[in-house]
């Protein structure tokens, strides 16, 4: 093989090689910067996974603010609420400014790790941006939780067939 191709070789070799080392840092990079959403029942009753109970994953929580569970410890940030999907209860607690939109009986996703003793701590707290907005993920899951205990859907959603 002559000088030339010889060089043209390795250059392709090389950037193949680049290529490769790229796209395996980048799955790397979004793998850890995953977090999938999960109801309250879905984690306590281990079909979230081991990681997820355990606190050693990063996860999004999503349901509704339970009805009187909302309370703020005085003289600090520190927020504490339940979420609910209907079959099961979650203490969270958040150390926060919360949405302006946040309040009892409001669908919330909130993201962060489970602690030892069953409480959630989230890093970040989402509220639904008007009265019939619900990300599509909680509402997929509270429509099946729904369906489950025969709760009648608003009729906006009945109407365009949607959880």
């Amino acid at each position: 093989m002559n000088p030339t191709r010889r060089r043209r070789l390795w250059f392709v070799l090389a950037v193949i090689a680049a290529a490769a080392l790229v796209a395996v840092l980048v799955g790397a990079a979004l793998q850890r910067n995953v977090a999938y959403l999960f109801t309250p029942a879905e984690v306590l009753d281990g079909r979230a996974g081991a990681d997820v109970a355990s606190g050693e994953t990063r996860f999004r929580l999503g349901g509704m603010v339970a009805k009187g569970s909302f309370e703020r410890t005085p003289g600090s940030m520190e927020a504490r609420f339940q979420v609910s999907d209907g079959d099961a209860l979650m203490p969270v607690v958040y150390s926060g400014i919360l949405p302006d939109l946040f309040r009892e009986s409001q669908s919330v996703v909130a993201t962060g790790r489970m602690r030892a003793d069953g409480t959630f701590v989230a890093d970040e707290v989402l509220a639904k941006h008007d009265e019939t907005y619900v990300p599509k993920e909680v509402a997929d899951k509270m429509g099946l939780a729904h369906e489950k205990h025969d709760v009648e859907m608003p009729a906006t959603q009945a109407a365009d067939g949607s959880r």
